[in-house]
């Protein structure tokens, strides 16, 4: 019986491991989102992103916006098709497969560079987690760095940095099968 109860233990430690797979990145790292201080190209380079990641925009409310818009959206810095708007500071959007554009949609924001363009795979396939080094700070994508864990009880790492995103296959589903059928006989 106590070996049963290991095994179940062992399949929900498993199941736990399965289901953090998401990613949470802080949008232009410890600057936020913010104008002037940020290039959000080069934030965006080198990292992968996935679908469940999420996007956290750091900004005070009444200073700044985020702004869903579509590709001319983007190009134009026009928020006259938006598909959402988010007024409220700091925000979280949570990513879905396609390319997905923001903008700031306070006047001159965007012009001045306050928008974002992400492509985000499917999430089945396993992704290169991302490097923090690459975040909001413009250094090169080529910088080797190490992915800080999330402080404890915030849920989200240290301003700047991005969880690492771990990756289940079919390894993972045939063991947990394994210890499924183990822990019923």
């Amino acid at each position: 019986m106590a070996s049963r109860s290991a095994l179940i233990a062992l399949l929900v430690l498993v199941s736990s491991v399965a289901a953090a797979s998401a990613v949470t990145f802080t949008v232009g790292d410890t600057s936020g989102w913010t104008l002037g201080s940020v290039s959000y190209t080069t934030w965006v380079s080198g990292k992968t992103f996935a679908a469940g990641d999420e996007l956290v925009f750091n900004f005070a409310t009444g200073a700044h916006d985020v702004v869903e818009v579509d590709k001319s959206g983007y190009d134009g810095c026009s928020t006259s098709n938006a598909a959402n708007t988010i007024q409220n500071g700091p925000a979280t959007v949570t990513l879905t497969s396609g390319t997905h554009y923001y903008i700031c949609g306070f006047t001159g924001h965007c012009s001045a560079g306050m928008k974002l363009a992400v492509t985000v795979g499917s999430g089945s396939s396993p992704s290169t987690p991302p490097t923090p080094g690459t975040g909001g700070s413009p250094s090169p994508p080529s910088t080797p760095t190490t992915p800080t864990a999330p402080a404890p009880g915030t849920g989200t790492g240290t301003p700047g940095s991005a969880s690492v995103r771990l990756t289940a296959g079919p390894a993972l589903a045939v063991a947990a099968a394994v210890l499924v059928k183990l822990a019923l006989f």
